[in-house]
């Protein structure tokens, strides 16, 4: 039952890790997986562009730095730029003070942009800016308008 095999065997499917809210890392992250975040980061969090890597960044947890995953979800507060090249989610509490860089990006109403939303283009260095000069936007579902 717990023969050598076992001992040396990796472990298969995803991987969740989980920053709880008591707790602050300083210093930065790579991983692969979800993570979950629901606590403190004070880094840059990375994981492979061509991985299935979630981050979750919870309405509590908060991230100073930037993050460069896959796919995102924010609903707490991101000091930092923010690259995901698959997905980027903007949950209604999501406060981003940094530029975003997407492929695909959803913003729930109620979500906050302060910087670019940069769209990432075929080309792997080309990318197309949304906002100008900081300013604020509103959206709704006839039209872009400025505050």
């Amino acid at each position: 039952m717990f023969g050598k095999n076992e001992e040396t065997k990796e472990l298969n499917g995803p991987t969740n890790s989980l920053v709880s809210r008591t707790t602050e890392i300083v210093g930065d992250i790579h991983f692969s997986g979800e993570l979950i975040i629901e606590g403190r980061i004070k880094g840059n969090i990375y994981a492979e562009d061509d991985s299935s890597a979630l981050i979750r960044v919870l309405e509590k947890g908060s991230v100073e730095g930037e993050i460069c995953v896959p796919s995102v979800i924010i609903n707490g507060l991101v000091k930092g730029d923010v690259r995901s090249t698959k997905h980027i989610e903007l949950a209604a509490k999501a406060v981003v003070a940094g530029n975003v860089y997407y492929k695909l990006i959803e913003m729930v109403m109620g979500s906050e942009v302060n910087g670019h939303l940069m769209l990432i283009g075929s080309n792997e260095g080309e990318t197309k800016r949304l906002s100008n000069n900081n300013k604020k936007f509103s959206f709704d579902s006839k039209s872009l308008e400025k505050e």
